[in-house]
């Protein structure tokens, strides 16, 4: 069986293709890459497949057994991006689709899920047997601001008390593998989530018990929250739809409890302190 992977040079994208080489199936795997000298290192067979040109999908999907279709990153482009890829996999004979969507995407409030039902619903529609991995969000999500919070003493949201059910990417990952590799999964569709939910309140504790610093959490409206993103240099849509996030987990978007993530994976996800720790390691 022959698994393409979408996406291949991002993080999610390596996590999954190095699990696939431990397992020992590096023959079998075809890394789907825009820019194909990213993936050289991979170690896999590499080969150009750009979602906003169609042209280079149905050559680059020829053989491929099973398509793991990681979502793209460009937002508001990608159920367009992602049909191309599904039309390309119908032409081609792909026998598979496993997709990578969002937690809860018919009932969420997030902004994303919108395209992702748009996506699923063109699987859906292919005619191809199809998983659909709706996976919450990533703890890695938090890494980048943690530096931030022990320099300031703050972790600085406005999710208010909201419970976030995050997992590590690597926790994904293997929930990735699990479904392009096993048996059973056919027409299924997985609601991905951390075994444990905690608030932005409960980071900032677990970032004090790590460091013996007191870091608070200063939960700030939607708008200050966006201008203080937009402050330290992002751009005001990535900002607002930032800030968009978090007010949509205040009121449950991101949380689950049905621990679908750690049974697919076989073990526990990973704990908040461990993905913490890793991040201060970084950051140090």
């Amino acid at each position: 069986m022959s698994i393409g992977i979408t996406g291949a040079t991002g993080h999610l994208g390596r996590l999954v293709i190095n699990r696939l080489k431990e397992q020992g199936s590096a023959g079998e795997i075809i890394a789907l890459a825009r820019s194909p000298e990213k993936a050289a290192d991979l170690g896999v067979t590499v080969r150009a497949a750009d979602y906003d040109q169609p042209g280079t999908l149905r050559p680059a999907l020829e053989g491929v057994d099973t398509l793991l279709l990681i979502s793209g990153s460009e937002l508001g482009k990608r159920a367009e991006q992602h049909a191309n890829v599904i039309q390309a996999a119908r032409v081609a004979g792909v026998k598979r689709i496993v997709y990578t969507s969002l937690l809860h995407a018919d009932t969420s409030t997030l902004s994303l899920a919108a395209e992702h039902l748009a996506t699923e619903a063109a699987v859906k529609a292919s005619g191809i047997p199809y998983t659909i991995l709706r996976n919450g969000w990533y703890t890695e999500n938090y890494a980048a601001s943690i530096g931030g919070a022990v320099a300031t003493g703050a972790v600085v949201g406005s999710a208010g008390e909201g419970r976030i059910s995050s997992a590590a990417r690597a926790d994904y990952a293997d929930a990735a593998v699990a479904a392009v590799t096993g048996s059973g999964h056919e027409g299924k569709t997985y609601e991905l989530a951390g075994d444990a939910a905690w608030t932005l309140s409960d980071l900032a504790a677990e970032i004090s018990r790590q460091t013996g610093k007191t870091i608070s959490y200063n939960n700030l409206p939607e708008a200050e929250y966006a201008a203080a993103l937009a402050g330290h240099g992002l751009s005001q849509p990535v900002a607002q739809a930032i800030a968009g996030f978090d007010v949509a987990a205040s009121q449950g978007a991101l949380f689950d409890d049905s621990r679908q993530l750690s049974t697919l994976i076989g073990r526990p996800t990973t704990p908040l302190a461990t993905s913490v720790a890793d991040a201060l390691k970084q950051a140090a």
